[in-house]
């Protein structure tokens, strides 16, 4: 299976961000636009491993508090497009705190920087970043969710297979 952890969206910060893909749309910027459904925060990309209940209990083994997460900023990793976040040192030691949970129960995830962001389009058509207004947007992240990403015939599906809560319980 082919698993992340992330934060759900609310439904006012999907808005948020598909006004942001209404933008890029109306300056014609083509490529592969991220579904309103599959939009999320990826706090720690495991990739193919097989043994999900092990990927939740160690998630649930991490303290988890409510935290705020707000729009902020735009910007590109090459030809993929992203909306940022405000400064938050609670995800960013939370997201630290599950990391080496994961190394030290020997789940492997992709190790790279976090650097917190929302993908909105991939495989962007345009060479230049264009001008884009951030609608201000915020809401208070109470759980964190491992998902399951998995190809269907019209793109990727994203299947919560369980979460933790402030209380760190399963949901």
């Amino acid at each position: 299976m082919r698993l992340f952890i992330a934060i759900q969206l609310s439904d006012d910060l999907k808005d948020a961000l598909t006004a942001m893909q209404g933008q890029l749309r109306a300056q014609r910027v083509g490529g592969n636009y991220t579904k309103v459904e599959n939009l999320h925060l990826t706090l720690a990309f495991i990739g193919e491993y097989g043994g999900y209940d092990r990927v939740l209990e160690t998630m649930r083994s991490v303290p988890f508090a409510p935290l705020s997460v707000q729009l902020e900023g735009f910007g590109s990793f090459g030809d993929l497009y992203w909306c940022g976040l405000a400064r938050q040192d609670e995800l960013t030691a939370y997201v630290r705190r599950l990391r080496r949970a994961l190394a030290e129960a020997d789940i492997p995830f992709d190790r790279k920087r976090f650097s917190p962001h929302i993908t909105l389009l991939r495989k962007a058509s345009v060479d230049r970043l264009p001008g884009i207004v951030v609608p201000e947007a915020a809401m208070t992240a109470e759980r964190v969710s491992l998902m399951r990403s998995e190809r269907g015939k019209n793109g990727m599906i994203y299947t919560e297979l369980g979460a933790a809560d402030a209380r760190g319980t399963g949901l």
